[in-house]
């Protein structure tokens, strides 16, 4: 795989990761498995392992997912509240306790204190003597939503704590549903003529975000207080067990099934009986938290940017089971991909009715071999939409059909194309209705044009009113229009509006990447607004002066070309512009050249190891910025090597070129002259 075709991949795989961030973080609507996120995110954070110039500072792999909302204060947290990286097998969780083993220099069996993972929302609450005075979600990691009174409602999180506290204590727990009031609201909500929700998970996340606190007192929320955080209390216990004990003692409600066990074989004991009787619980859990039990010895190993090094969640095994598949619906994406989604018969899994799946594409419909009516293995982690894994042949009655392929795309009915380097099948009507659909969502998503209330449902009603027919129609909307939509009255139309007005001077690069341009994501849209600086500019560009780019390769290239050269785009964009749409001259390339610095300025840095400062995609932007580059690998090209904490074989390398290198402190030192 050459450069261009990583960094197309890189870029391809963090937009999916945001994606399903969003969808899991604020929407509380996951597509994929736990284990399918991890596998997006290895393979993401490999690459860039091998390619670290490719790092940027907003890649998945250098923040935590954000669950941040509209309506609520935010307040950075005394301590990051990092997310806990995943195992799914013995074998990964050998790795755990190696490394943790090897940061410590101890030998084995370490003490571990295994509980059970709650299916919830996470929460910090803080107590200054004694008493509850904010509570807290985790937000991006480094700062969350005030969601106190919507805490206050919960009976199982006290107000005041027993005994005398004096100080600060911050408490971390996770906030859900017990499956019987999830299943008693539901009802309720059925027998008021309203739609249930459709798991505890997702129901816990929508009721904290709920601006009314007298709403949230009317669900039955509780917590589990499983952690801590900043704490000035004086006379904590030192292990997490007694730690536990201490917060009971205080009135706060912890989980009876926590155990302290010796080294991997007592986890394994743990996730053998556990799995076993999950469902015998009165909530959900989809695995085990191992901690180390000792509480210095977590502060000693410390945390990564995004995840503490002390422990590692072991998710259970996904679940299976058979449905019959009794229908296909085609869907129709922003680029005109038709992917088909199976409607199964209802089957019962990890706690939900499921009835419907992913079939990716007509390659996997070819490969499966998978007719109607068949009986199918379906597998699923969490509370998510499942996948068909196969298809149970031998259980087939001779009555089974074939799935119809659609040659007219189920939107629009325009005649489907599948191009030879394709696997999916493609509507190339620009008007259609769908496409309009994801392309308006893709246009003012947050990492595009970042139009704060034009949600999917929003869109869905704008393009079923005829009121949007193509993104120039978005700044055509009135109040008048907006306000007569379903959930919508005078402010929350004028709010929408003004959002939208807000948008035509947006920045050059996020309205590159908003309008749709094939291969073009949010890194090459940067790179492209930096040399062109005008929108004007970026539109005279001939190939040669495109692919001279860096990070712009002839594939790219072509792409952009191809956009312009289709009337419909170039008609969409001149409309805009009609509309008022006016991106600001982009002056980050000239703000580069003012800080160049002789220590960089032609220079080729590679970076390895650990920063402790820094990320390596922040370290990456400060070269950049002051005229060097980095690139991934050391050749008697390279200049410097900054060898952070447990630089391995790049160092080495450089050592034996004969390569300058730097400490991090040499290389803080030469940024901040």
């Amino acid at each position: 795989m050459d450069l261009f075709d990583v960094a197309e991949r890189l870029e391809e795989l963090r937009r999916e990761i945001h994606r399903h961030n969003d969808l899991y973080y604020r929407k509380a609507k996951p597509e994929i498995t736990d284990a399918e996120y991890d596998a997006l995110m290895e393979e993401l954070a490999t690459i860039e392992a091998e390619n670290p110039s490719l790092v940027t500072p907003d890649s998945p792999t250098q923040k935590v997912g954000s669950d941040l909302s509209e309506g609520f204060d935010t307040v950075a947290h005394r301590l990051p509240m990092l997310s806990i990286s995943n195992t799914y097998n013995v074998a990964e969780l050998r790795e755990f306790d190696e490394r943790v083993r090897k940061g410590l220099g101890v030998p084995p069996p370490l003490d571990y204190a295994v509980e059970l993972k709650i299916d919830g929302i996470a929460v910090s609450i803080t107590y200054e003597d004694g008493k509850l005075v904010r509570a807290v979600t985790r937000g991006d990691g480094k700062k969350g939503d005030d969601i106190t009174r919507n805490v206050r409602t919960i009976d199982s999180i006290p107000a005041n704590l027993k005994g005398e506290v004096s100080g600060i204590l911050e408490v971390r727990g996770e906030i859900y549903f017990e499956r019987p009031d999830f299943l008693a609201m539901n009802e309720r909500r059925v027998a008021a003529g309203q739609s249930p929700f459709a798991n505890p998970r997702n129901a816990a996340a929508g009721t904290l975000k709920l601006l009314d606190a007298r709403l949230v007192a009317e669900r039955p929320l509780t917590c589990f207080i499983h952690s801590h955080g900043f704490a000035d209390v004086a006379g904590l216990p030192r292990q997490h067990d007694e730690l536990l004990r201490f917060y009971e003692k205080l009135g706060l409600r912890t989980n009876p099934h926590t155990r302290v066990v010796q080294g991997v074989e007592g986890v394994m004991e743990m996730v053998e009986e556990w799995e076993a009787r999950r469902h015998d619980l009165t909530y959900e859990t989809d695995g085990l938290v191992v901690k180390l039990n000792r509480l210095d010895w977590q502060d000693a190993l410390g945390a990564t940017s995004k995840s503490p090094r002390w422990v590692v969640a072991y998710k259970f095994s996904a679940e299976e089971g058979e449905s019959t598949l009794l229908s296909v619906d085609w869907q129709v994406g922003r680029t005109g991909a038709v992917t088909p989604v199976a409607n199964l018969s209802p089957v019962q899994l990890a706690g939900t009715t499921v009835k419907r799946a992913t079939l990716h594409n007509v390659e996997e419909l070819e490969r499966l071999g998978i007719r109607i009516g068949d009986r199918v293995l379906i597998i699923k982690g969490g509370e998510i939409i499942p996948k068909v894994v196969s298809v149970l042949v031998d259980q087939r009655s001779g009555e089974e059909t074939e799935i119809d392929i659609p040659r007219q795309c189920p939107s629009c009915g325009s005649d489907l194309v599948r191009h030879e380097e394709e696997v999916a099948l493609r509507c190339i009507n620009s008007a259609c209705p769908a496409q309009v659909r994801e392309c308006i969502r893709h246009y003012a998503s947050r990492g595009a044009m970042d139009i704060e209330g034009l949600g999917e449902k929003v869109v869905d009603q704008l393009v079923e009113a005829g009121l949007v027919k193509a993104i120039p129609d978005l700044y055509t909307l009135t109040v008048e229009q907006v306000e007569v939509l379903e959930r919508f009255a005078e402010k929350s139309a004028v709010n929408l509006v003004d959002a939208i007005d807000k948008s035509r001077t947006q920045s050059l690069a996020r309205f590159l990447f908003a309008i749709g341009i094939r291969f073009v994501g949010a890194t090459t849209a940067a790179d492209l607004a930096r040399h062109f600086t005008t929108l004007e500019k970026f539109r005279q560009a001939g190939r040669d002066e495109l692919i001279a780019i860096d990070g712009v390769g002839e594939k790219v290239a072509d792409s952009i070309l191809e956009f312009w050269a289709r009337p419909e785009n170039t008609a969409m964009v001149d409309l805009l512009v009609e509309h008022g749409l006016a991106p600001p001259e982009d002056t980050s390339g000239a703000e580069r050249e003012e800080h160049l610095d002789e220590a960089f300025s032609g220079r080729t840095f590679v970076l390895t190891g650990e920063l402790a400062a820094m990320t390596r995609g922040e370290a990456k932007a400060a070269i950049e910025k002051r005229g060097g580059k980095v690139t991934g690998s050391v050749s008697k090209n390279t200049n410097v090597v900054v060898a952070g904490e447990k630089a391995g074989s790049k160092h080495d390398k450089a050592v034996k070129l004969g390569i300058e290198i730097w400490d991090e402190n040499q290389f803080l030192a030469a940024i901040s002259e």
